[in-house]
């Protein structure tokens, strides 16, 4: 056992948030925290991370456990590069650094060889050089290196002082800072919002080969899904614990949905069958026993309780795009610089009417530069032309600054809904968790996440042909991504998203425009086509890189080299899949280990159970197993990572 929450009880004004929870956090657990906005998911994060106290019940960490939290938002100092900001996970490294190098010097000024003072100092050295070797003192400036570069920081930006940086990127060098620290816990609160797919990616890579303890909130489908093994939901005060994946658990929570909707029917046909019988026979006396029974019975009976209503499947439409040209946007060498710094250059490219494309890449690489360009809000060099009755429609996070903030949430739609839409406002606000007394809240109280949703709903109403939508999804939950990705596949007109989303590009582009290098790259096909395609370009850029043949021997050498690849290509392929089934089975075995376990703690919750030593042994026994399935798990996934980079 790692960590346990033991009854554990949050209440807020009144308002119960937790009630008398309890689960355990054992090594290598990978766990995402699920649960409409507002369950309770950051809040239980900050109570794990010692930030915020529970009304009763207890969090227990062993001493020597270490905690890291990565919050949604956060302050950072200012005062240091990207480097040391990054180095400060390695303070204690650096600390024994000084000291050998201050062992060093004394031993170098010293003279008396034979003393035993001398032949203690010389032990003294060689002890802390040996453990700041241990502690990876050697290795520790790669490591930085290496994860600020999968963050996406170049090596021009290690000296640069993080006071040069935006909120997203600063956040970037928290997460290094956090996971160079390697704590025995990671408590992540959407890390997503502020990476690109690269950089996702490496992420995800990270938290399967070399995080330990993970407990997740993300409203990012893949990245969840590729992260973690363990889903806790929390819903009306209580969490229910599924040992899956999140698509698995998003199927068995439909199903327990389903199961909990109909007992809390056949529940309440009981009781108003019981209140019918009190109301009817309360005053006559004939019927007095049995009336004050059913009071009582009515008095002992457990409430089933059912969250709000699920507004997901809810059929929202864009109202029909005015019919434009069939070009909407042309390109001719269109190019950026500021200054001396070229952002990109010899743009050309066609979006044709009804197209649906995605802008991918890493930060700070021309998207939104490109975007402003289209809008027509900076000037370029080269030709744009925007087709013939274009309509666009424009969402970035600073369009949520320019709501009306004199307007309530539900005028701030009424005012720009047109038609039967009118009708369904409410519903539509509760699809983006404006549902209730939230809908007449005044805009100027709103924070900046709800302001981008509301901003998001008015472009929903809106009739345009061309929606440029610049990170649409940072601000939504699980839910309100689906009615906005249904809506935008139904949608009759021309799409650009700016997205890092890849659940969310999945099955809604058809084209995808990366941006790196100074150059905009075109690929047909949908974002998981762009990822497969953009691994073959890595291979084939390793083998460019080849070392070269003298001219002399060139069309022999390179027939013998294409061979050579060819076998190496499929010789790799074949451990590849060799390694991925490894990964599998032993995916496999860590279920089937899992249920295991968890129907013997089924059984010994029952007095039985609880008498049987034979069960306890069994219990332990499983549990080993599991814990060694685990680390031959985490082997197997680290020797496939690394397969795959080669």
């Amino acid at each position: 056992m790692m960590v346990s929450i033991e009854g554990l009880t949050v209440e807020f004004g009144g308002f119960t948030l937790f009630d008398n929870i309890s689960f355990v956090v054992n090594r290598k657990d990978r766990i995402a925290l699920a649960g409409r906005n507002g369950a309770g998911k950051s809040t239980l994060l900050k109570i794990f991370a010692g930030l915020q106290s529970p009304t009763s019940g207890t969090v227990n960490i062993p001493k020597d456990i270490t905690v890291g939290y990565l919050p949604q938002q956060m302050q950072t100092a200012d005062t240091r590069t990207v480097k040391e900001e990054a180095a400060q996970a390695f303070e204690h490294i650096r600390e024994l650094e000084h000291e050998v190098d201050r062992l060093n010097a004394e031993l170098a000024g010293r003279t008396d060889y034979s003393s035993e003072s001398y032949n203690n100092l010389i032990d003294k050295v060689t002890h802390q050089a040996e453990l700041f070797s241990m502690m990876g003192g050697n290795s520790y400036v790669a490591e930085l290196e290496r994860t600020l570069a999968g963050l996406g920081f170049s090596r021009d930006d290690l000296d640069r002082p993080t006071s040069e940086f935006s909120g997203g990127w600063r956040m970037r060098i928290e997460l290094a800072r956090l996971l160079l620290s390697h704590p025995d816990v990671l408590l992540l609160d959407e890390p997503t919002n502020h990476l690109d797919i690269e950089s996702i990616q490496w992420l995800e890579s990270f938290i399967a080969t070399r995080a330990n303890a993970v407990i997740l909130v993300s409203h990012d489908r893949a990245f969840i899904d590729n992260t973690t093994l363990r889903t806790i939901e929390i819903e009306l005060g209580k969490i229910y614990d599924y040992k899956v994946r999140y698509s698995q658990y998003v199927v068995l929570r439909k199903e327990r949905r389903e199961q909990q909707l109909r007992a809390y029917e056949n529940q309440q046909k009981k009781l108003a069958g019981a209140e019918a019988f009190i109301e009817r026979f309360r005053y006559k006396a004939t019927k007095a026993v049995q009336v004050q029974s059913r009071i009582k019975q009515l008095e002992k009976i457990d409430r089933i309780e059912i969250d709000d209503v699920d507004n997901s499947s809810l059929n929202l439409k864009f109202p029909p795009a005015p019919r434009s040209g069939s070009y909407p946007i042309v390109m001719e060498d269109v190019s950026k610089r500021y200054g001396s710094h070229l952002v990109f250059d010899h743009v050309t490219l066609t979006i044709g009417r009804g197209d649906k494309v995605a802008f991918v890449g890493r930060n700070g690489e021309g998207k939104s530069t490109l975007v402003k360009c289209i809008m027509g809000e900076i000037s370029h060099n080269g030709k744009l032309t925007m087709g013939h009755n274009v309509k666009i429609g424009y969402f970035a996070q600073n369009q949520a600054q320019l709501l009306d903030d004199s307007l309530t949430v539900f005028d701030t739609i009424d005012y720009v809904a047109q038609g039967d839409i009118r009708t369904k406002i409410r519903d539509i606000l509760g699809a983006f968790m404006f549902g209730g007394e939230a809908s007449d809240k005044k805009v100027s109280v709103l924070s900046g996440g709800e302001r981008s949703r509301l901003a998001m709903i008015r472009l929903l109403l809106d009739p345009v042909n061309l929606l440029i939508l610049d990170e649409p999804t940072n601000h939504l939950d699980m839910r309100s991504k689906d009615v906005l990705k249904t809506a935008l596949k139904d949608f009759d007109g021309t799409i650009i998203v700016v997205s890092h989303d890849r659940e969310f590009l999945d099955g809604l582009v058809d084209k995808v425009y990366e941006f790196g290098n100074g150059k905009v790259t075109e690929h047909l096909g949908g974002i998981y086509d762009f990822l497969e395609h953009k691994k073959m370009d890595n291979l084939r850029e390793l083998e460019r890189s080849s070392s070269p043949v003298m001219p002399a021997d060139y069309d022999d050498a390179e027939t013998s080299h294409s061979k050579r690849s060819y076998e190496t290509r499929k010789e790799q392929g074949k451990a590849i899949r060799k390694a991925a089934k490894a990964v599998e089975e032993a995916e496999s075995l860590i279920t089937e280990l899992e249920n295991c376990v968890s129907a013997i703690e089924n059984r010994l919750a029952t007095p039985q159970g609880a008498s049987d030593a034979s069960l306890y042994n069994e219990y332990s026994t499983l549990k080993d197993r599991l814990s060694v399935a685990f680390d031959k798990w985490t082997q197997l996934t680290v020797e496939f990572e690394e397969m795959k980079k080669e």
